[in-house]
C-alpha cells in the first residue's frame, strides 16, 4: 500500500534525523509524495489526501483528525481498530475508515492521554481524558474491551451556544430562558438533569453565561471542558486518577471542599456521579447560593431519588436528613431530553418547594412543561418565584 510505504520511509528518514517541526514534516512528506509520484502516478486529489493521512497518522491523531476537523460530526466510537461508528445529524452512521492496525490505534491511545497527564495499560484500563480542544475521551483497552480497544469522543463544538442559540434551535422558548436568566440573576441554584447526550454541559455553559462579571467562580469537572466565556475571576479545577508513578488522585470530592476554601461566589460542579454529591447539596447549602449543577435522570423527579442514592454514598446519614439536605439546597430544576431526530430540548423546569416529612415527599411546583400535543415549551400557569425580570 502507497500509505504504508511512504509513512515506512518517513520514520527511517525521521529516526535518522531526530525529531522534526511541522513545517519540516510537511517538506518530508512532500518530497516522498513527489519521489513516489515519479514511480507511479498519483492524481492531484490522491497527492492531497495523502499528504493530509501522513501528516495526521504521524503528527495527529491519524484517521480520527478528519473526523474531529469536519463539523458535522458530533460523536466518534471507536470499536477495535478496524470499526469506526459517528454520530452525524443525531443519526449513527458507519465509517469505511479505520486504523492500519490495533498497535497504530493504541499508540493514538497512549498519546491522548500523554497530553493530559493521565495513563491507561493493561493495569489501568479505563481512563476518561479530554483533547485539546475539550471535547470529552473515554478509553477502555483490551483488558476490559473483547473486542479491542474501545474509544468513545464526544466532540466539543467550536461554537460558544448562548440562550439565543438555543432558543432559536427550539430547545425552549423566550420566556422559559428569561425565567432561568432570573434564576441565574437572583442566585437561584440550579440543578439540570437529562439523559447522555441530551445538552446539559451545553445548557450550563449558556446558563453560566449570565453570572455577573464581577463574581468569582470555580468550576469542578471530571474532565475540564465547560468554558465560561464572560468570568475573567474563575478557576477551573479538574479531577485526577492516581497513577503508577505515585500521583495521588485528587477526587471531585475533594475539588469541592478545596474550593470552599477558595473564596468562591458561585461553585459550578460539572456533572455528580457518586458520594461528591453529599459535598455539593452541603455546599450549596452553606452559603454559596447561585451554584450550578448537572447529573444523570430520565426525569427531574428521578434525578431527585438518583440525588439521594449519591448523596448516601457520600455519608452515613438518615435519607430524611439527606431530603432535608436537597430540598433546602436546590431551587430549580430542569430537565432537558433529546428527540429521536436528535434535538435536544428542555422537557421541564420545575421548582422545589421543600420536603414533606410526614408524608416522605418533596414538594414540586412545575413551572414550564413541554406540551405533548404541539411539543412547544409551556407555562402551567402554576406559582413562578417571580417576575420574569433581569435586574
Amino acid at each position: 500500500m502507497v500509505l504504508e510505504e511512504i509513512r515506512r520511509r518517513l520514520l527511517a528518514r525521521l529516526e535518522h534525523e531526530g525529531q522534526a517541526e511541522e513545517e519540516r514534516l510537511l517538506e518530508m512528506i512532500d518530497e516522498e509524495i513527489v519521489e513516489e509520484n515519479r514511480r507511479t502516478p498519483i492524481p492531484l486529489s490522491g497527492r492531497l489526501k495523502l499528504r493530509t493521512s501522513l501528516f495526521n497518522g504521524l503528527r495527529r491523531l491519524d484517521v480520527l483528525q478528519e473526523f474531529l476537523d469536519d463539523g458535522s460530526v458530533t460523536e466518534i466510537m471507536v470499536n477495535g481498530f478496524d470499526r469506526i461508528f459517528l454520530e452525524k445529524e443525531g443519526k449513527l452512521i458507519k465509517s469505511a475508515a479505520s486504523f492500519s492496525s490495533r498497535e497504530k490505534l493504541e499508540d493514538v491511545i497512549q498519546q491522548i492521554v500523554a497530553k493530559v497527564n493521565r495513563t491507561v495499560n493493561e493495569a489501568n484500563p479505563i481512563v476518561d481524558a479530554r483533547l485539546e480542544d475539550g471535547s470529552r475521551v473515554n478509553i477502555v483497552l483490551r483488558a476490559a474491551a473483547i473486542n479491542g480497544p474501545a474509544v468513545t469522543i464526544r466532540k466539543f463544538g467550536k461554537r460558544h451556544f448562548s440562550m439565543e442559540h438555543l432558543t432559536e434551535g427550539g430547545s425552549l422558548t423566550e420566556e422559559a430562558a428569561e425565567f432561568l436568566k432570573w434564576c441565574v440573576r437572583s442566585r437561584k441554584n440550579v440543578f439540570v438533569s437529562g439523559g447522555t447526550g441530551t445538552g446539559k454541559t451545553t445548557l450550563l455553559g449558556a446558563l453560566s453565561a449570565w453570572i455577573p462579571e464581577d463574581e468569582r467562580i470555580i468550576t469542578i469537572e471530571d474532565s475540564a471542558e465547560l468554558q465560561i466565556q464572560s468570568a475573567e475571576n474563575q478557576v477551573r479545577l479538574e479531577a485526577r486518577r492516581a497513577t503508577g508513578e505515585g500521583e495521588k488522585e485528587i477526587t471531585i470530592r475533594d475539588l469541592i471542599r478545596t474550593a470552599l476554601r477558595m473564596r468562591p461566589d458561585r461553585i459550578i460542579v460539572g456533572e455528580v456521579r457518586d458520594g461528591a454529591c453529599l459535598d455539593m447539596l452541603q455546599a450549596m447549602n452553606t452559603g454559596h447560593d447561585g451554584s450550578l449543577s448537572t447529573g444523570h435522570g430520565r426525569s427531574a423527579r428521578d434525578m431527585m431519588a438518583r440525588l439521594e442514592t449519591m448523596a448516601m454514598m457520600g455519608g452515613d446519614l438518615p435519607l430524611a436528613a439527606i431530603r432535608q439536605q436537597i430540598a433546602s439546597a436546590i431551587d430549580i430544576m430542569v430537565h432537558l431530553t433529546r428527540t429521536r431526530d436528535g434535538q435536544r430540548q428542555v422537557e421541564t423546569i420545575l421548582e422545589v418547594n421543600g420536603y414533606e416529612q410526614s408524608r416522605g415527599t418533596y414538594r414540586f411546583n412545575i413551572l414550564y412543561q413541554r406540551e405533548a400535543e404541539t411539543g412547544a415549551l409551556s407555562a402551567t400557569g402554576n406559582r413562578v418565584l417571580g417576575k420574569l425580570f433581569c435586574p
